[in-house]
């Protein structure tokens, strides 16, 4: 009796450890490419060398087991597999767990059309980024781009034709920034991007090429008949950055804002910088707004 039974905690054992291979294998198609994943790819090959230890315990010493003495040995196995099998599927859950945070703050912080940042997120980059650029001492500029003329592509198209433009350009401009540059979705049909570590001629020649993009870079859209045609459409773009008079994320974002105004006034489709006169309207609060040489470029 004393046989059979340690016989089949070993092969309880052996079952379950067969069984951690399932959310083993589930747990490794989720983790990313990289360290974590290889060292589950080394745990699943432990898991097949005590698969063998298993097997060579029952084939080697079956029916030999007569005292009760002799039970701890296929116990151990029997836990051990058992605690192999929780470890695995309590780190399987946690990854989905963490997986799932990751894509609900994904998509709290994402612009559903655009799939580029949100206003919330910006919010908090940027205060971020003034921040660090004050700390130490680093260029940090934006520029804000307005799609010329986006009401009468909704006019003459529909809605559903300024939400594909909105995505393509969205999509656009996201593929030709660095990789430490960020674009976000400011509003309606605004997008404000983040330079870091740039000064603001850098951002300026940045914001030129993204303008000749959007310019040279016809949209397939669908019209109200529902036949495919391409438009064109462009940008105006103004750009500021960090400096004597602008020194918060509020000054920073206004005085794009104003040399975006001031594009749109001499003709759209082009790029304005902010120039010494904005900035000598911040230093003097007191200036009078009404003037346009010190309201605006």
């Amino acid at each position: 009796m004393i046989s059979y039974l340690s016989a089949a905690l070993v092969l309880t054992g052996l079952f379950t450890l067969i069984a951690t291979l399932i959310p083993l294998r589930r747990l490794i198609a989720i983790l990313p490419a990289g360290s974590i994943r290889k060292r589950w790819l080394v745990m699943s090959g432990l898991i097949f060398i005590f698969i063998v230890g298993y097997l060579g315990y029952i084939f080697v010493l079956w029916g030999q087991q007569a005292e009760w003495n002799d039970l701890p040995i296929p116990s151990i196995f029997l836990f051990g597999a058992i605690f192999v099998w929780l470890t695995i599927r309590l780190s399987l859950l946690t990854a989905i767990d963490i997986r799932r945070l990751d894509l609900l703050e994904v998509e709290n912080i994402t612009d559903p059309l655009t799939k580029v940042y949100n206003r919330r997120y910006l919010d908090r980059r940027l205060d971020e980024e003034v921040a660090r650029s004050k700390r130490y001492s680093l260029e940090l500029s934006v520029f804000m781009l307005d799609i010329d003329h986006f009401k009468r592509v909704n006019d003459t198209y529909g809605h559903q034709a300024g939400d594909v433009t909105l995505s393509t350009l969205g999509s656009l401009i996201k593929a030709d920034l660095r990789d430490m540059d960020v674009v976000y979705r400011y509003g309606g049909e605004e997008f404000l991007i983040i330079c870091t570590n740039t000064p603001i001629k850098g951002a300026t020649l940045v914001a030129e090429r993204i303008r000749h993009l959007i310019e040279s870079h016809p949209i397939e859209i669908s019209d109200s008949a529902g036949r495919n045609q391409m438009i064109q459409v462009t940008a105006s773009i103004g750009v500021a950055s960090l400096s004597y008079g602008i020194d918060n994320k509020e000054k920073l974002v206004q005085a794009a804002d104003q040399s975006l105004y001031r594009a749109k006034q001499d003709g759209r489709n082009r790029v304005v910088e902010a120039s010494q006169i904005t900035l000598f309207r911040y230093a003097c609060p007191m200036a009078n707004p009404s003037r346009p040489e010190v309201a605006m470029l």
